[in-house]
């Protein structure tokens, strides 16, 4: 979470700016019921270039950027590791993973299972083409990339699926197999980050349709469904093995 809400405070900070500077600027018009610069105006001057241009294309401030290209690099790495493991795995059938801590933290028994290759190949191979999508846009929006509506839409849908995806593997993780593996939880967590913020830059830009309060209640709480979403999750694996945590105390 320190990732995520200093994403925002990063967005905040560039939004701040961005007003300062149009304030400096008394020549431009005002909005004529609240007096406030008005979205186009606010392009003019704004120092992220996260606004809507006059040829239709969005880009981002540096919060959300950066927090796909760390998010996405955590996911790489995870998806790299967990690859190296399979490899050994189908070496040496007897290999134990670094990440093999007890009967509980078992990776070994995750990459065996039929859940590790849902589409006919090992989970983490896509992985590695997802989350280094992933770090490519990021570093395309932090040098000025500009997108349009679908491709905004585009990036939504594909990180719901992934975390759809990724849910899906943490009952089956929890309820099924029976052990957990921190590299996939890792990008749970990630991946989770990566589909709210996202959600949250297209209502802020109005990508997606949304009434004015829920837009501002979502910009102003944007921390609690994370919150909230890991707080479910560490519940669910305390209760899962508590008699086993409790047992370590």
């Amino acid at each position: 979470m320190f990732v995520a809400q200093w994403v925002m405070v990063e967005l905040g900070q560039n939004e701040r700016r961005a007003r300062d500077r149009a304030r400096a600027q008394p020549h431009l018009p005002r909005d004529r019921r609240n007096g406030d610069m008005t979205t186009t105006e606010l392009d003019d001057v704004s120092t992220d270039d996260d606004r809507v241009s006059g040829t239709g294309t969005i880009g981002s401030g540096r919060g959300l950027a950066l927090l796909l290209v760390i998010t996405g690099a955590l996911g790489l790495l995870a998806s790299w590791v967990i690859t190296l493991d399979k490899i050994e795995l189908l070496k040496d059938p007897h290999y134990k993973p670094a990440c093999s801590l007890n009967p509980i933290i078992s990776c070994g028994n995750i990459m065996q299972s039929e859940q590790a290759e849902v589409f006919g190949f090992p989970n983490p191979v896509a992985g590695l083409v997802a989350f280094g999508a992933v770090i490519a846009i990021g570093m395309a929006l932090l040098a000025g990339a500009r997108f349009r509506r679908w491709y905004w839409i585009g990036l939504n849908v594909g990180t719901l699926l992934g975390t759809v995806f990724c849910m899906w593997l943490m009952s089956q993780s929890l309820y099924v197999i029976n052990s957990l593996c921190l590299w996939c939880t890792l990008t749970w967590l990630i991946t989770i980050l990566m589909f709210w913020y996202t959600t949250v830059h297209n209502l802020k830009h109005g990508i997606i349709p949304a009434p004015d309060g829920l837009r501002r209640a979502v910009l102003e709480f944007h921390w609690v469904v994370p919150v909230l979403w890991y707080g479910v999750i560490a519940l669910l694996i305390l209760t899962k093995w508590w008699t086993y945590w409790s047992s370590l105390i």
